[in-house]
């Protein structure tokens, strides 16, 4: 089992930017870059993806974020960070990462392709 622990949440005016932190431990698979995510739900709503990478540093995102948040991993390290720029009222909701160590490709946002989940941070867009 991989734990996830998520941190850089927080509360920021429209049109501001936050970086989302991710890290995980306790993976059999040490050293490999397995794929992660980032997914959000806001009261009242499903979650959605939102971003995902894999190995190949391929990438995939929710059509709402694309050109204002990026997803990528530090090289060798189990982390993975979420930087969202231009942020909206409608990016309002609680963030979480997402891992599989068990797969190596497929930067995939749909819930059902991860094994691992954290605990969630709280990401707050005021107007």
């Amino acid at each position: 089992q991989v734990q996830l622990v998520e941190s850089g949440g927080g509360s920021v005016q429209a049109g501001g930017s936050l970086r989302l932190s991710c890290e995980a431990s306790g993976s059999p698979y040490k050293y490999r870059n397995f794929c992660m995510g980032w997914f959000r739900q806001a009261p009242g709503k499903e979650r959605e993806g939102v971003a995902a990478i894999d190995s190949d540093g391929d990438t995939n995102y929710l059509g709402s974020v694309k050109g204002r948040f990026t997803i990528s991993k530090e090289n060798g390290k189990d982390v993975v960070y979420l930087q969202m720029n231009d942020l909206k009222p409608d990016d309002t909701a609680i963030y979480y990462c997402a891992a599989n160590p068990g797969r190596l490709w497929g930067a995939s946002t749909s819930s059902d392709w991860y094994t691992s989940w954290g605990q969630g941070t709280q990401v707050t867009v005021y107007s």
